[in-house]
């Protein structure tokens, strides 16, 4: 090991290449090391000078292990990069332990804990639905009965709508927390027991996601999509995804300030890379108003790293690896006059499974295709691991305009079947 050069250690997972760490960390300047799942090793760089390979980078225990080994190697390291949002809670814990500069466990909580947020939006003025805690089945009931019904119940720390729950009357809140027996919970009863939950006043209004960088005082580069389709939480349930970004004038405008009052509320002066969701609604005298959901410090999921790079030639994560390693993040302004889109089809069985065919039902019109299609290769089993990378399909779209890539987004949903037979045991991590 050379004295003179630092230690970075990289906490990855993805199988696709979200991140091209190689054009963010100097490999040669740096003892660049990751801690790697087996199937995130395909997207590394070459110049590594070590990964280490752990079945799950959420795995805590694992994950320290790992970094002790690393840091016995090549010394204490001078950052810990981190860019998957599955990844932020183990990375700001790692970074306590190991004393590594960087975001904290405390300083994460207010984008992870999703009660923590909803508190923080709301004491800063942003219009935020009505919430409170939910430790147990009758406290959602007295939520529902002084709120008004549906209600929506999620884990404060969930991810990719994991145990997002729509409940819409009182009658369906107890079939959902029968017990199985005496003193036995089940279902969202169990779920409650289980980890830290709140509910919330549900909002009929379409779902928009905003991504981009708070600079500190201002606004860097963002965009703004739509869901189609379905929602996040849909997705768990077997519809398909698609988000489109907006081209409208008015929604714009109104984005741009709601953006601009959220990044100082929870991230204050420092940078931060943000993937906002937003309820539409109507302002009372006419136009679009927005209603905070939630917010990540992280670059968002999907295909989002690739569209703005694509579509708008413009790589979030380098920004977001910049905020990590310390550094001013500087993106140059967004390249316009395309607009961008992805979809999402889940896949037709559980996994994990194998996939046996996959392929256009009936291809749509040229102008309609989109740019980029990925499944798991026909004949290789599709692994049981949550999240937006490993789905049946994913596509990716661009576009004159909102309604062009909303029409092809929504033609691809109805044209493209991907055919899976369930497999007995888990897969081969390399398939």
């Amino acid at each position: 090991m050379s004295a003179h050069r630092p230690h970075i250690i990289v906490l990855h997972r993805w199988r696709d290449t979200h991140a091209h760490y190689a054009d963010y960390l100097d490999h040669a300047a740096a003892h660049v090391t990751y801690v790697s799942t087996e199937l995130g090793r395909a997207s590394l760089p070459p110049a590594a000078a070590a990964v280490t390979t752990v079945a799950l980078t959420d795995d805590l225990p694992a994950v320290r292990a790992a970094v002790a080994g690393l840091v016995a190697r090549f010394g204490a390291p001078a950052r810990l990069i981190a860019l998957n949002e599955g990844d932020l809670d183990t990375a700001a814990v790692i970074r306590g332990e190991f004393a590594i500069p960087g975001q904290s466990a405390a300083e994460l909580a207010v984008f992870r804990d999703k009660l923590t947020m909803c508190r923080t939006a709301e004491a800063a003025g942003l219009p935020v639905p009505a919430f409170a805690p939910a430790p147990d089945p009758a406290a959602v009931l007295a939520f529902g009965e002084a709120h008004g019904w549906p209600v929506v119940v999620k884990p404060h720390r969930g991810t990719a709508s994991r145990g997002v729950v729509q409940i819409d009357s009182a009658a369906e809140l107890a079939a959902l927390t029968a017990p199985d027996g005496p003193a036995v919970p089940t279902g969202l009863a169990a779920a409650l027991a289980a980890e830290p939950h709140l509910v919330q006043t549900y909002v009929d209004g379409p779902i928009l996601h905003i991504d981009g960088l708070w600079e500190g005082d201002s606004l860097g580069s963002w965009t703004v999509s739509r869901y189609v389709g379905g929602t996040c939480a849909d997705f768990t349930q077997g519809t398909w995804l698609g988000s489109v970004e907006e081209d409208d004038p008015a929604l714009l405008e109104a984005v741009e300030a709601f953006a601009a009052a959220v990044g100082p509320a929870l991230g204050g002066s420092q940078p931060w890379v943000f993937h906002l969701e937003a309820f539409v609604t109507a302002a009372p005298g006419g136009g679009p108003a927005l209603v905070f959901l939630e917010c990540g410090a992280r670059v968002g999921g999907g295909e989002i790293p690739f569209t703005w790079r694509d579509v708008h030639g413009i790589d979030l994560m380098a920004a977001a690896v910049d905020i990590q390693l310390g550094l001013t993040p500087v993106l140059s302004p967004l390249k316009t006059g395309e607009v961008g889109g992805y979809l999402l089809l889940p896949l037709p069985v559980p996994a994990p499974c194998r996939v046996e065919a996959a392929g256009w039902v009936r291809e749509p019109a040229p102008e309609r295709l989109p740019y980029a299609v990925m499944h798991t290769p026909v004949g290789s089993v599709a692994p049981a691991i949550s999240g937006y990378e490993h789905v049946g399909t994913r596509f990716r779209f661009r576009g004159a305009s909102t309604r062009e890539v909303e029409a092809a987004i929504t033609e691809a949903a109805n044209s493209f079947r991907l055919t899976c037979a369930p497999v007995d045991g888990p897969p081969d991590p390399k398939s």
